[in-house]
């Protein structure tokens, strides 16, 4: 792969080439982008999704979109520094083509402030509980009328794949979606491969997938404009990741493993003794001690120790993905840069404190529990009335449960695949507060 390449501006339905040297600056193509996804109905509906916490009436507790803003801030930040080396070290992309440190910060703003812009209501258990809909519920029943990758696409539904489709799918009058850069939907996929073969290797590209079918084609041609290595044969398709979206990952991976602990630590989930104990160790090397001792709240001691353990971080991620970077190009590091960091066993014992007493905290499990029974009563009822419909042999009931769907959802969709994906789509859009307000509608 080559950076010039991996830069590109194109958009879909593009017929002239853009050229960076031709942008203006007070306008560039790549801060479009996170223009276009920040104003998108999609984004906004981020405020109402859970990240750790479901339906959390604490104003300190993180939604998806606060997280969204929090890792498009820290992915910035590494794609600044990273952009900076990048420069340096290839001054033709400079020189000739305009390129500069901040499109690569840009470019990865953008695509990790959308990162989460596919996930269902009610957090992960969302994506369970749409996948066991078809895999061990009701939704079984469809199995033998689809394809074996359709189906996979199914029972293995994907926050990333959908988060693909909700960035570009084409509905009437708006073609390609929000019209993202090529380089922008290369770095927001960080499984750039289809739904099967299911983990064929222990590459991180391979770990889950990051297209549905009904994307496949689209995908292919981005992969392709960008110069992405194919690494599967025969009928297969999978490529080796866009070097940036291992900037985004890692921007997540940062966030989740430090902010998620802040918010158990508020919570009280977690003991600040603990917090301490398990912060320091990040940043040991940079704490200003003299600084910590004048703070005399708790939040403020966390927000502090926060605040160096994200820095420290994000130098780490940096200098792993420079020393690592002609691999990347070639397609030869299969790893998350976060697993090659100096620090790993410490962040690795603070996701392992924070599974153990905020991800399966009782608060959570109750929640994400009547999550479930909510997506699959939503599921069945829509899915029924929507096929039901297409066959002409809707009830009155169908026909008003179908009036409640938001105008944009009221599309045609010949397919048995594409019209379970289509209201799967319709339920993974939903707010936590809207699962739950209709769930009441259609049990009432």
């Amino acid at each position: 792969m080559n950076w010039e390449q991996l830069l590109s501006l194109k958009r879909q339905g593009d017929t002239s080439k853009r050229l960076r040297i031709e942008e203006a600056d007070t306008r560039l193509g790549f801060e479009v982008d996170y223009d276009r996804i920040i104003f998108s109905s999609a984004f906004r509906s981020l405020q109402d999704k859970t990240q750790v916490i479901p339906m959390s009436k604490t104003d300190f507790v993180h939604t998806r979109l606060t997280h969204s803003l929090e890792v498009s801030v820290v992915g910035r930040s590494i794609g600044r520094l990273v952009g900076k080396k990048i420069i340096e070290k290839y001054p033709h992309l400079s020189e000739i083509h305009g390129f500069h440190m901040n499109d690569f910060g840009a470019i990865v703003a953008a695509a990790a402030l959308a990162h989460d812009i596919g996930n269902p209501p009610f957090g992960h258990s969302g994506e369970k509980a749409i996948g066991e809909y078809f895999s061990i519920g009701k939704g079984q029943r469809f199995k033998e009328h689809l394809t074996e990758k359709e189906w996979q696409d199914l029972i293995d539904f994907e926050g990333n794949a959908n988060g693909f489709s909700v960035l570009t799918s084409s509905r009437p009058g708006i073609k390609g979606g929000l019209r993202l850069s090529y380089a922008t939907l290369g770095a927001f996929t960080k499984y750039p491969k289809e739904s099967l073969p299911k983990k064929p290797t222990q590459n991180i590209a391979d770990k889950k997938y990051g297209f549905f079918q009904s994307d496949k084609e689209f995908f292919k041609e981005v992969a392709e404009e960008l110069g992405m290595i194919s690494n599967k044969t025969g009928n297969d398709i999978g490529y080796e990741r866009h070097p940036l979206a291992f900037l985004v990952e890692a921007a997540d991976d940062i966030c989740y493993t430090i902010i998620d602990f802040e918010d158990g630590i508020n919570l009280g989930l977690v003991s600040e003794d603990f917090a301490l104990e398990y912060l320091i160790k990040l940043v040991k090397d940079t704490i200003d001690t003299a600084k910590y001792q004048t703070l005399t709240t708790k939040e403020d001691r966390i927000s502090y120790l926060r605040a160096l353990a994200i820095g420290n971080l994000i130098n780490d991620a940096v200098k792993v993905f420079i020393e690592n970077e002609e691999a990347i190009l070639k397609g030869e590091f299969h790893f998350a840069l976060t697993d090659k960091s100096k620090y790993k066993a410490q962040m690795d014992d603070i996701i392992k404190l924070s599974v153990k007493n905020i991800y399966q905290s009782r608060e959570v499990i109750e929640k994400e529990l009547s999550g479930y029974q909510i997506i699959n009563n939503l599921l069945d009822k829509f899915i029924t009335a929507y096929n039901n419909s297409h066959e002409g042999k809707a009830t009155n009931y169908d026909k008003l449960l179908l009036k409640i769907l938001p105008e944009k959802h009221h599309l045609e969709k010949e397919s048995l695949y594409e019209r379970l994906l289509h209201i799967c789509h319709f339920i993974s859009m939903l707010t936590d507060g809207k699962a739950v307000l209709y769930n009441q509608i259609v049990t009432a």
